[in-house]
């Protein structure tokens, strides 16, 4: 097995490494205080490609996979997490679904818009009482002849100020039990009844955009059915496992920007006569945030070079993303003590870190529903 990137992985994660370092590096701080993302970096991300990643060529795209998303990813995100997560949601909770599972009209539709950053997707699927158990879901659609009426609520719904196209779950039969009665709609922002409402106050990735969407009467023509009517939920399911590389590399990212700045001030700081990294406590520290980092990217390699293989990947995925975010808060913790008091302060981006680290283990699937999915797919 070679585990190098060849040089088409290593020009893009040169791109993503400079754009982080250059644009993001110096906003990160103020897209967690102001709460936004600056504009100008969307238009940066649209002119390096990163927004059409993973479309196909022939619309626009960079034709690539999961793996390089996931190099990608890892460079945003060491350097500020609510843009990595941004344009994760678009590339993996979007736009891979609409290759695998739209049709040719759909596709000629939206993805050149896509492709560009034109238009930002978003993933609907969590409501109010559907989070782990996603197939609890109400937000309904009933059949009106040659369109849908979509009424419901949708909350944590990551890009959802700045998107202008969503992908949204519905139930559309109600007599079908649980999961067999989801489908999966493309439903563009400026379609009447379609709001998007409260803006979540959060720990971390305060950049990001996170809002609650209403749907109230929502009419949307047959076609915009992504997949099978009633087969929603495998979409979503299949769009999951994508997610959760991706949120398995901004672990990595977050994780790695931690043990660069336990690095650096291992080396400055200063204790009895000495720099602390001269003190096994802290080398231990560091040794061990290095380990489980490597361990990490490694589970993350796999899981996306098992997908872009088409191979099923969803016990890959969850490990990936079990073991990543698991891995991302202990350096985040680790980073933060070895930094003392001052890394309790917004004088360092630890804090950030801190913060930012948090959400991986809870969104596109809680740590113990990734435990779950491993454990079903050992025992099957």
């Amino acid at each position: 097995m070679d585990f190098e990137l060849n040089e088409d992985l290593r020009l893009i994660r040169d791109m993503a490494r400079e754009f982080a370092e250059k644009e993001l590096m110096p906003r990160a701080t103020g897209h967690d205080r102001n709460g936004t993302i600056d504009p100008e970096v969307f238009e940066k991300i649209g002119e390096l490609g990163f927004w059409g990643l993973t479309t196909p060529e022939e619309y626009g795209g960079a034709g690539m996979g999961s793996v390089a998303l996931s190099v990608v990813l890892e460079e945003l995100n060491r350097a500020c997490a609510s843009t990595g997560v941004t344009v994760s949601v678009h590339n993996s909770l979007l736009g891979t679904p609409l290759g695998k599972f739209g049709t040719d009209a759909q596709k000629e539709r939206y993805f050149p818009k896509l492709a560009t950053g034109e238009t930002i997707g978003a993933y609907c699927l969590t409501e109010a009482n559907a989070g782990s158990d996603a197939a609890s879901l109400r937000c309904r659609a009933e059949d009106k002849g040659d369109s849908f009426l979509v009424n419901g609520e949708k909350v944590w719904v990551t890009n959802a100020a700045w998107a202008g196209l969503f992908l949204v779950y519905v139930r559309t039969d109600e007599n079908a039990s649980r999961a067999k009665g989801i489908s999966a709609l493309l439903v563009p922002s400026d379609t009447p009844g379609l709001t998007v409402e409260k803006a979540e106050k959060k720990c971390g990735i305060r950049g990001s955009a996170t809002n609650v969407v209403q749907f109230s009467d929502v009419l949307v023509p047959k076609d915009a059915l992504l997949g099978e009517l009633n087969g929603g939920f495998q979409v979503a399911m299949d769009t999951l496992d994508g997610g959760r590389i991706g949120i398995a590399s901004q672990a990595v990212g977050i994780g790695r920007a931690c043990l660069e700045a336990s690095i650096k001030y291992s080396k400055e700081r200063e204790q009895f006569n000495q720099p602390i990294g001269n003190f096994q406590a802290i080398q231990w520290k560091l040794a061990d945030m290095s380990t489980r980092l490597e361990a990490s990217r490694m589970l993350v390699r796999q899981a996306a070079w098992t997908r872009d293989r088409g191979a099923p990947c969803t016990q890959e995925s969850a490990q990936a993303k079990l073991f990543a975010s698991r891995t991302a808060n202990f350096c985040a913790d680790e980073c933060l003590q070895i930094h003392g008091g001052a890394g309790y302060t917004d004088d360092f981006h630890v804090e950030r870190l801190f913060r930012d680290a948090r959400i991986t283990e809870i969104y596109e699937g809680a740590t113990d529903i990734q435990r779950l999915i491993i454990a079903r797919k050992l025992l099957a």
